[in-house]
């Protein structure tokens, strides 16, 4: 990839951004969490949802599409190069879940664990994307 990336490029890379994320977010939502390898069972997936929700209600970031993503300048493997980086990880806050039962610390962090992959994952999909609109830009 070129150093030379300009500045109406990473604006335009930007804002395909949005888009990229939210195709991303799926794909990596469809690989980790279904199928038989998923990395949570159902009911661990549903525990997350209801987590999500009282989060929401109290105020706070959910889980959700609370993860945020930034296109930067030298984030590339290469100097110059535009990376894609995870600017928000959403997790699950250390006074837990408050509904109706209470989360133990072990199930908190196995989550937190997952929703890092997720986002990581995410991010290393919208990179993809980014990459090649950048080699259709430099055609």
């Amino acid at each position: 990839m070129s150093a030379e990336i300009d500045r109406e490029t990473v604006r335009r890379a930007r804002e395909r951004l949005p888009e990229w994320t939210y195709e991303a977010r799926d794909q990596a939502y469809t690989e980790l969490f279904e199928g038989p390898d998923a990395a949570l069972t159902d009911a661990e997936l549903g525990e997350l949802d209801r987590i999500d929700s009282d989060l929401t209600r109290r105020g706070e970031p959910g889980i959700w599409g609370a993860d945020e993503y930034g296109i930067v300048h030298d984030g590339g493997v290469e100097p110059g190069e535009l990376g894609v980086v995870c600017t928000y990880h959403p997790e699950i806050p250390y006074e837990g879940f408050r509904g109706e039962e209470s989360l133990d610390e072990a199930s908190r962090e196995q989550y937190n664990d997952v929703l890092w992959t997720y986002c990581e994952r995410v991010a290393t999909y919208i990179q993809t994307d980014l990459d090649a609109f950048l080699r259709s830009a430099s055609n």
